[in-house]
């Protein structure tokens, strides 16, 4: 009985790592660890659900019956409140993250207790210390003790290789020179338009029917004060929030109806504000999400040597500027046929900042149309070739980045002239007060 019992739990253990590396396994890690972030990428949240709950209640029916087999008997005692509670503080002192953790978690619990009272301590107090000792390294290590090893040893041969990188002459990596971009968009249909759309959240209006159109190898800079309607705007484009009215079209062909899924298929990509990535999971996972071919990684690694070298690191734990980087490297690789990104400089470093926009630049000479939202416009002016001003959820102005007047867009900001920048310098009523931090970069421009 125990030898069909190890061979059984090695064969489920084999299985769920084997699940966990295939793309339905990827997709239950992001959603785990950001389903707005895994549902903008193309990832059926509900579908990936459904599957997961399936697969746990079998793999827990699985585990009773191997249990009820092996005691040749099940009763109500057997299962009490605190045995379920130790069941649970272990596996989870132990992790959560691997199904080889909860085997680790089961030996623990089988052999620890008779170990203890053998060669240490019979006391009535072990269980209580043993809680607490839990507690302690839980609060060091979320993850569980088991997770913490891999990251340790990670950093201890990151350590070594960085003394013997020291030593080594340094070697030059060849970078890809940016494309120049097109003078002038695609004579077709936008990559992505929106006619006169109405949204909001629970009954309350934000967007009153905007227009905006962007078209491949096009950057369409959207700004605007906060509570402007800009990030709205975005879900809706991304199938993220459906509109009340008006119709979103990708490439001529409506899509309104199509959910982010059906959107993330066509090629429209959103990158949300707070990094499209999903901190949860490595770098490597990250990248293998959108890029499952190896050659194309290995691409992205021998361009970006910050990331080659921390590739099993959790996105998390990575800085502002890297974690951008991140969410940009596989597009660079497979250019999407649009690009929303939200707010793409927030928080980040000047020098930061303009390695983010220069990958941008790199998108657009790809082809991709990017509608990009931001709300300080000092930095997105100098890449933008198309503008447009978004006032209390109605475009106020459109037009090329050479005619706007800064000084007006500047007033319109801070509500002075009441409406937003124009070609000519006349205001528009649609304008409000507020946004000052904004005005104060478009003074900067």
């Amino acid at each position: 009985m125990g030898v069909a019992m190890v061979v059984l739990v090695t064969a489920a253990v084999a299985a769920l790592s084997a699940l966990r590396a295939s793309p339905s396994g990827r997709a239950m890690l992001a959603v785990r660890s950001a389903p707005a972030a895994a549902l903008a990428s193309g990832v059926s949240v509900v579908r990936t659900k459904l599957l997961l709950f399936t697969l746990s209640a079998g793999l827990a029916g699985f585990g009773g019956v191997m249990y009820a087999s092996y005691n040749t008997r099940v009763t109500a005692t057997d299962f009490t409140a605190m045995t379920g509670l130790i069941w649970l503080a272990v596996v989870v002192a132990a992790g959560v993250r691997r199904p080889q953790f909860a085997v680790v978690a089961g030996l623990v619990f089988a052999l620890v207790p008779h170990v203890l009272a053998d060669y240490v301590t019979e006391s009535a107090h072990l269980p209580v210390i043993l809680f607490g000792l839990a507690g302690l390294a839980l609060a060091n290590d979320p993850d569980g003790y088991c997770a913490a090893l891999p990251t340790r040893l990670h950093r201890r041969r990151a350590a070594r290789a960085g003394a013997a990188r020291a030593d080594a002459p340094p070697v030059e990596r060849a970078v890809p020179s940016p494309r120049p971009a097109p003078e002038a968009p695609d004579s077709g249909p936008p990559a992505l338009e929106l006619r006169g759309v109405h949204a909001g959240y629970d009954g309350a209006s934000v967007l009153h029917g905007v227009d905006l159109a962007v078209h491949g190898g096009e950057i369409l800079a959207l700004l605007g004060p906060n509570g402007a309607g800009k990030s709205t705007t975005c879900r809706v484009a991304a199938g993220l929030l459906s509109s009340s009215s008006g119709r979103v079209y990708v490439a001529g062909r409506d899509a309104t109806d199509g959910g982010p899924v059906a959107r993330s298929r066509a090629g429209v990509l959103l990158a949300p504000e707070g990094r499209g990535i999903f901190p949860a999971l490595s770098i490597e996972e990250n990248l293998t999400l959108h890029l499952p071919d190896r050659a194309d990684r290995d691409a992205v690694y021998g361009r970006f040597a910050g990331l080659a070298d921390r590739r099993g690191v959790a996105a998390g734990s990575l800085s502002g500027g890297e974690q951008q980087l991140l969410a940009l490297a596989p597009l660079l690789q497979k250019p999407p046929q649009v690009l929303i990104a939200d707010e793409p400089s927030l928080g980040l470093a000047p020098r930061v900042v303009d390695e983010v926009f220069t990958l941008l630049r790199e998108l657009r000479a790809a082809g991709t149309a990017l509608l990009l939202v931001e709300e300080k416009a000092a930095e997105i002016l100098g890449v933008a070739d198309t503008v447009a001003y978004l006032s209390q959820g109605r475009v106020s102005w459109c037009g090329p980045r050479a005619e706007v007047r800064t000084e007006r867009l500047t007033e319109a900001y801070l509500g002075i002239a009441g409406g937003a920048a124009t070609p000519d310098g006349t205001a528009d009523s649609g304008g409000r007060a507020g946004g000052g931090a904004a005005a104060e970069g478009v003074a900067r421009a």
